[in-house]
């Protein structure tokens, strides 16, 4: 099982004093923290896509460029891209680039997204929601075989043979589809052989049993080997010294965010006793020492039929550089060997 950190660079009140830490200390730290993740023998670190003042990572592949010039083996990704309200071509080229950068390290996860904030940002219909991500992967994918494309389409101007450049160091660029809970979105990233990253940000593992299994059905259904249909997890997730002080670290982020999100929806206000129930045994939350934390990935594992990689979501947890370092060792020191030992290695993730 590959093990990593996703990070949407959130950029949160100091919990003792209200105070938010400046955007450009924030951005230094984010780098050192794919540093110590990269140090510490992590195998992927994913930046996502937002554009809300919480986050300050509306543009991903600078940021993982910015890494790249700073690792020398972790695999940098998007977490996710939001395809939807790009340029096919324009993300192609980005991440093309970033993997000449990094010298072969790029991975890309796709999907529609989760907030809407892109669609009206770049003037694109929330009604096409859909329809605007099914052209543009079908796009995506053919700019991964082809230099020179001839492409027609609804949303986007045509091709007649023009070049895309760079191309990526890799013959392909990895490339995942990821989802939320939408059964249609697991059957068409089985449907093209394409890699899943499944976001189980709440709930059960066990929740989630019945979508991936669809995935792994239309797969087959399509032709597929088992082999190609990987799965992944993304989760919130965070290591301490004791589980105790883990869940006293993540909490005021969490409660923080998802408070403010959740009046945005209209939802009741998150609560500790919500909290302590994701972070139970039976939670999807990653939370607590270094053997708890191992013992419920694995049960993840199980609970979905396996897994081939789990990406922490640890950003959310409102802390100092060094109190995050200290998680992101714990995780690959001490959790990473404990999976790694209980794992038969796995092959790296295949190309889309």
């Amino acid at each position: 099982m590959e093990i990593g950190i996703d990070s949407f660079a959130a950029i949160l009140p100091d919990p003792a004093t209200g105070r938010l830490p400046s955007a450009t200390d924030r951005m230094a730290d984010l780098l050192e923290e794919v540093e110590t993740a990269d140090r510490v023998g992590l195998d992927v670190f994913g930046i996502g896509e937002h554009h809300r003042a919480e986050f300050l990572d509306s543009a991903p592949a600078i940021i993982l460029a910015a890494a790249a010039a700073r690792t020398s083996r972790i695999r940098l990704t998007s977490a996710v891209t939001v395809l939807s309200a790009a340029d096919p071509v324009r993300v192609f080229q980005e991440f093309a680039t970033l993997d000449l950068i990094s010298k072969g390290r790029a991975e890309i996860v796709v999907g529609r997204g989760s907030f809407g904030e892109a669609f009206p940002l770049f003037g694109l219909d929330t009604r096409a929601y859909d329809d605007l991500f099914a052209e543009k992967l079908d796009l995506f994918l053919k700019l991964s075989e082809e230099t020179n494309i001839s492409w027609y389409g609804r949303y986007r101007s045509a091709l007649h043979g023009e070049g895309v450049f760079p191309r990526p160091h890799q013959q392909r660029l990895p490339l995942w589809v990821g989802v939320g809970g939408t059964p249609s979105s697991f059957e068409r990233a089985g449907e093209l052989g394409l890699p899943l990253m499944v976001a189980i940000i709440g709930g059960t593992f066990e929740r989630f049993r019945p979508l991936v299994d669809l995935y792994r059905e239309s797969g087959a259904r399509a032709g597929h080997s088992p082999e190609k249909l990987t799965v992944g997890v993304h989760a919130m997730a965070f290591v301490g010294e004791t589980d105790a002080e883990a869940r006293d670290a993540f909490f005021p982020g969490w409660v923080h965010l998802t408070g403010k999100i959740g009046r945005e929806r209209g939802w009741p206000p998150p609560t500790r006793q919500q909290f302590e129930a994701m972070a139970s045994p039976e939670g999807a939350f990653l939370i607590g020492d270094p053997r708890t934390v191992a013992a419920k990935m694995l049960r993840a594992s199980e609970a979905l039929g396996g897994v081939s990689r789990i990406t922490f979501q640890m950003s959310t947890a409102s802390l100092e550089t060094a109190a995050m370092k200290r998680s992101i060792e714990l995780l690959g020191t001490e959790v990473a060997p404990i999976v790694r030992a209980h794992q038969m290695p796995s092959a790296h993730v295949p190309t889309s």
